[in-house]
């Protein structure tokens, strides 16, 4: 049944070899259901609620992935707009509910978006210099985030930002499991992330910088979900606009290029094209409308899906096997609620994350001084002000610019100079967010 559902001797696979797939693209990104509640609590949302989000989006997408897509390509919270979204709520003091509410609005046009051609043409009208900017920036954006968060980078009065004391518990910690971690990786040890966690949190109670009991190795009922806890009529009486675009548009590159990237991995491209594109692209939609009514920042396709098309991964099994195996996560919330209170554990995967990310500065055309500096201000501007939006606002309004005064005008798209008058009202009226 499995075999003829799934086509899979047309796709030279097996059973088993799908199975061990999804088993090895889910210690891989595993991570999330620890790191995802870790930053998100930090913005108000109980931890409880954040973990049942995570794991109910990241099923929900993953299985329609899985199901109707038919691909091996897991769908999961993303990271970067994880801390966006805390750092929309810390530092402009709205409610998380408004913010959520941000993200289900972004879901829903993206759900609309998926039935039309308006995705495409929203995608092949940006500039390479916009898209790989913002990848970058965002990249940035998390490393910082994690450094702030394990105190080797704190608050100083001369220069902003100063480095912390390396000898002090915390920063030591994390180094250490950044180091840890890093070997893990360039050892190519599967599930290096989520390894190089458990062996940081080992460290972490032995050296009693956490506490750990009996009853949290045990695995018990999760916590009941929380249903629509948003407020939707915040996001239009504080203007979140801006908000509300940059969680799509960032949603939607992430998407299309990580199933782009693992689909040519693993031979799934005809004619460069992704067929069953609309089904793939409704997963990540209506797992990040459905991962707001619960209590989650936007999900995204993951790149570590990689790492199961690797293992021989080439049919839809694979992520049914990984969303199988995020319902089992849901039974150890303690082990995951006890890690997940020490910094030192989570902050080393956000360092790292943000060095992948920081790779799309090689597909940045650098000789061309109009596109490096649309892509260099993005990159600067997101971790410098903590606003994606207004990194992504102030490469969507100089892009156009530039190409005006270098006489190249007529080759921008007419979409960029709607989305520049538009960022540029944005930041005029709502400069706050």
């Amino acid at each position: 049944m499995l075999e003829k559902f799934f086509s899979i001797s047309k796709h030279q696979s097996s059973v088993k070899t799908e199975v061990l797939a999804g088993i090895t693209t889910f210690f891989t990104m595993v991570y999330i259901v620890i790191v995802n509640p870790a930053i998100l609590s930090s913005s108000g949302i109980p931890f409880d609620q954040v973990f049942m989000a995570t794991i109910i989006s990241a099923v929900a997408g993953t299985l329609i992935m899985g199901l109707f897509a038919k691909y091996p390509i897991a769908i999961a919270p993303g990271m970067g707009l994880n801390a966006y979204f805390a750092t929309v709520v810390g530092a402009h003091g709205l409610s998380y509910q408004v913010v959520l509410g941000t993200v289900f609005i972004a879901g829903l046009l993206f759900i609309l978006l998926s039935f039309t051609k308006l995705r495409e043409m929203i995608i092949s009208s940006i500039p390479p210099a916009i898209k790989h900017g913002i990848s970058a920036g965002i990249g940035l954006f998390i490393a910082f985030l994690g450094l702030k968060q394990a105190q080797i980078l704190v608050a100083n009065e001369s220069n902003l930002v100063g480095l912390g004391d390396l000898t002090a518990p915390l920063p030591l910690l994390t180094i250490v499991g950044l180091i840890i971690t890093l070997i893990l990786l360039v050892r190519n040890v599967p599930g290096a992330f989520f390894i190089g966690m458990i062996i940081t949190a080992v460290i972490g109670y032995f050296t009693g910088m956490l506490e750990l009991t009996g009853s949290d190795l045990i695995p018990s009922l999760p916590p009941m979900p929380v249903f629509f806890d948003m407020d939707i009529a915040g996001v239009f009486t504080n203007g979140l606009f801006a908000v509300v675009f940059s969680f799509l548009l960032v949603t939607i590159f992430d998407t299309t290029g990580t199933m782009v990237a693992v689909s040519e991995q693993a031979g799934l491209m005809k004619d460069g094209k992704l067929p069953r594109a609309k089904q793939a692209f409704l997963g990540d939609s209506i797992a990040t409308t459905l991962g707001a009514m619960f209590g989650t920042s936007p999900s995204t396709a993951y790149v570590e899906s990689s790492t199961g098309v690797a293992a021989g991964g080439r049919t839809g099994l694979t992520a049914v096997t990984v969303a199988g195996l995020f319902v089992l996560a849901m039974f150890f919330f303690p082990f995951i609620s006890a890690i997940s209170s020490l910094a030192a554990i989570t902050s080393p995967v956000l360092i790292i994350v943000g060095c992948f990310m920081m790779g799309h500065l090689a597909q940045i055309n650098w000789g061309e001084f109009d596109e490096a500096f649309t892509a260099f201000i993005i990159i600067l501007t997101m971790p410098m002000t903590s606003s994606i939006s207004t990194g992504i606002a102030f490469g969507f309004i100089l892009y156009p610019l530039l190409k005006l005064f270098k006489g190249k005008g007529k080759e921008v798209p007419v979409l960029i100079y709607v989305f520049a008058v538009l960022f540029l009202i944005q930041l005029i009226w709502f400069p706050s967010h």
